[in-house]
């Protein structure tokens, strides 16, 4: 197994509301030193969830969003910030309800996901959702979003669309549709 680096300084050196970029002095086993930056979250504990929402065997929900950092609306999965002390799967139902309009009677955790392990700290934690029934609960969303589905069938031609970028939420959906058939619940 490598060694990790040392860690011979960290220092902060820019904030925002959300983020902090974290500048990281480091020492390599080889004995060279790099300078390294990273994106840093304020949230505590487990950070955010994605959820697969399952409609029924084969569709799954999406929501439509604006998403400031490609400046367009783009389909994504729901997802947020885990609230402090609160457990990964009632964050991923309290989401799901926030942004579909869906609660869920069955709850799963699937597993962790990261962004940009390069440059970001951030890790996203994903639950698959089924057993749907309508309940909305406010969120802090600045607009209500849209509400739409994918069939697991047509996850490829998902990749293709100019209006779903999010690379996380396609690996969740691959994820989960090779989880439910190797388990037998869906035939592709």
């Amino acid at each position: 197994m490598r060694q990790k680096p040392t860690v011979l300084a960290r220092e902060i050196v820019a904030r925002s509301r959300l983020f902090a970029v974290e500048e990281l002095q480091l020492r390599f086993s080889n004995g060279v030193e790099r300078t390294y930056e990273r994106l840093v979250g304020k949230g505590q504990g487990y950070g955010a969830v994605m959820v697969i929402a399952m409609l029924d065997a084969e569709h799954a929900v999406l929501v439509e969003e604006y998403c400031a950092g490609v400046d367009e609306y783009q389909l994504s999965l729901p997802k947020g910030l885990v609230e402090p002390g609160e457990d990964i799967l009632d964050a991923a139902n309290r989401e799901l309800k926030e942004e579909a309009g869906y609660g869920a009677r069955q709850l799963e955790y699937i597993t962790e996901l990261s962004l940009s392990p390069g440059y970001m700290s951030q890790r996203i934690q994903v639950v698959l959702a089924r057993d749907l029934y309508e309940e909305t609960l406010p969120g802090d969303e600045p607009e209500p979003m849209g509400v739409d589905k994918i069939s697991l069938r047509e996850l490829s031609s998902l990749a293709q669309n100019a209006q779903f970028s999010e690379g996380r939420a396609l690996a969740a959906l691959y994820l989960v549709r090779d989880l439910l058939t190797q388990r037998g619940e869906f035939q592709p």
